[in-house]
């Protein structure tokens, strides 16, 4: 019975020794396999690097390029608008900077216009004798002794304060042009030149003939007072 006893004792001694061997060298696998960081957690690896993604640049904002918004008035629009001036005929309301096209049957295109400022407006009878799409501006003599610092000639383009198109009238120094100022659009303001919107000037170049009849009325009228819109 002693020996046997022993002999199985010696058994389990010699199994436990290998499972020991065993788990040991299982340790010793999964150490190997492991990062250095989990053998040695005390030593710092740098991360690994990413490329970061590029920048994209925000879409400019609004505030940036301020777009001027022209009262409901001033706006290109139909009314009504008796006269018995032919269809074709431009009428410039000068008090209450209005330009009319004529189309006849009670009706008129109605632009809003810049006019000249006090001292500067006129009226008569004209017609357009000259046309020019983004037109040079030469300023007249007068226009430079009062304004010195003014250019002798400058070439037409979007800084040109002639503006799209400008339609000359007879063999006066007055012209409806285009301006790059829109929001002079209204009010009384130029050396007696009419001024409409690039849009609008573009639109009116577009019916009105060398020849077209242009009438200018004087600032102490009022002859807006009855005209509706369509």
């Amino acid at each position: 019975m002693l020996k046997l006893t022993s002999a199985k004792w010696n058994s389990r001694i010699i199994s436990g020794l290998g499972a020991f061997a065993i788990g040991a060298l299982a340790f010793s696998s999964s150490a190997l396999a492991a990062p250095p960081t989990q053998l040695f957690p005390f030593i710092l690896i740098p991360p690994t690097q990413y490329e970061a993604p590029p920048q994209v640049q925000a879409a400019p904002s609004e505030d940036e390029g301020n777009v001027y918004e022209m009262p409901a008035r001033l706006r290109r629009q139909v009314v009504n608008y008796p006269t018995r001036e032919t269809p074709g005929t431009v009428i410039i309301d000068t008090p209450n900077t209005y330009l009319y096209y004529v189309l006849g049957g009670g009706q008129a295109i109605r632009y809003g216009i810049g006019v000249g400022r006090d001292g500067f407006t006129w009226a008569g009878v004209q017609t357009v004798s000259k046309k020019a799409e983004w037109p040079d501006w030469t300023p007249p003599p007068e226009m430079i002794a009062r304004q010195p610092y003014l250019p002798r000639h400058m070439a037409g383009g979007p800084g040109n304060p002639l503006g799209a198109r400008a339609m000359y009238l007879g063999g006066t120094v007055y012209r409806i042009h285009g301006t790059n100022a829109p929001e002079t659009i209204g009010t009384h303001v130029s050396s007696g030149c009419i001024r409409l919107t690039n849009d609008d000037v573009s639109d009116l170049y577009s019916r009105v003939n060398v020849g077209t009849r242009v009438i200018v009325r004087p600032m102490e009228r009022r002859a807006d007072l009855s005209t509706t819109v369509r």
